[in-house]
């Protein structure tokens, strides 16, 4: 019989884990799995469970909860030598890596998506020795944002906020960035340095339009050092989709970005406060297997 292990945080969406809980459990026992379900208490056990549902061979291990609890799931997947398929059943506000991958925010219609789902391979980013799945941010209206709590961030997603902070920021904060990627290399003043790995960043499914899953890049946009007014366009173009096309912006696609900066600079890393630069970002091609609504090809 195959083996499922479902990941739940009882304390996502609410407490909602728990209203789902049979749900899953009753259509993964449906599908003829063995499942062993395992419920989070502290910080980094999805990780500790993922670890052994790939040490012991799992068919496949479905994360139930935010996406801290997915970030901690794949976080336990990168890397091993077996890797059970990953299931998703979104309770966080945001979910962008759901949303990238066209499983339902409705909790009961993911779950009924994983009768049907077929496996895909997906990118993860990794910022030095951790793991992201959405987006990485630098620059003082980024690191403005830590003192924003976390039912604000949970309301208004890592993008929305750091928007926000456009909104508040009374002087410029430009920093000398000395960015390489894959042998090019940019130098200049900036506002705000952005890394996107899917099309989906707080909510937004603008920001970086042509981004897929699997495509085996990070998104880049160099918001340059501008006047305070200049931004107005610049965040509007952002909301529009077309943030590549401003003049005001530098917009490149790379597997691998190295950035310095004379500044001490703290990475916002999926909304959360991350490490000093410098940093080396890279892309881990195609390296999760994902169960996916079947409308999402695969490619």
């Amino acid at each position: 019989m195959k083996k499922a292990m479902l990941i739940l945080n009882p304390s996502s969406g609410k407490e909602e884990a728990l209203d789902h809980k049979e749900s899953v459990l009753t259509v993964l026992k449906e599908m003829d799995y063995e499942v062993t379900l395992k419920e989070t208490e502290k910080e980094d056990d999805a990780t500790r469970f993922a670890e052994q549902a790939c040490q012991e061979q799992y068919d496949t291990v479905v994360s139930m909860g935010g996406d801290g609890t997915l970030n901690e799931t794949i976080t336990g997947l990168v890397g091993q030598d077996y890797q059970p398929s990953l299931g998703i059943v979104p309770l966080g506000t945001v979910n962008d890596f759901a949303r990238a991958l066209n499983i339902s925010m409705d909790p009961e219609e993911a779950i009924q998506q994983l009768k049907t789902a077929e496996t895909k391979r997906v990118d993860i980013g990794r910022i030095n020795d951790k793991y992201f799945m959405n987006i990485i941010a630098l620059g003082g209206i980024a690191e403005a944002t830590f003192g924003v709590s976390v039912e604000q961030k949970t309301k208004l997603g890592p993008l929305a906020y750091m928007i926000e902070g456009f909104k508040t920021i009374k002087e410029k904060e430009p920093f000398a960035a000395d960015i390489t990627y894959d042998g090019v290399k940019w130098e200049g003043n900036a506002l705000l340095f952005l890394m996107a790995l899917t099309n989906s960043v707080g909510g937004f499914e603008k920001l970086a339009p042509d981004a897929e899953v699997n495509d085996g890049h990070l998104h880049c946009f160099v918001i340059k050092d501008v006047p305070l007014f200049k931004l107005i366009s610049i965040m509007t173009a952002l909301l529009k989709g077309e943030l590549e096309e401003d003049e005001n912006v530098e917009y490149f696609k790379a597997k691998e970005v190295h950035v310095n900066s004379d500044t001490d600079l703290i990475s916002n890393v999926d909304g959360d406060e991350g490490a000093h630069v410098p940093l080396t970002v890279e892309v881990l091609s195609r390296h999760i297997p994902i169960l996916c609504p079947v409308e999402t090809e695969n490619e």
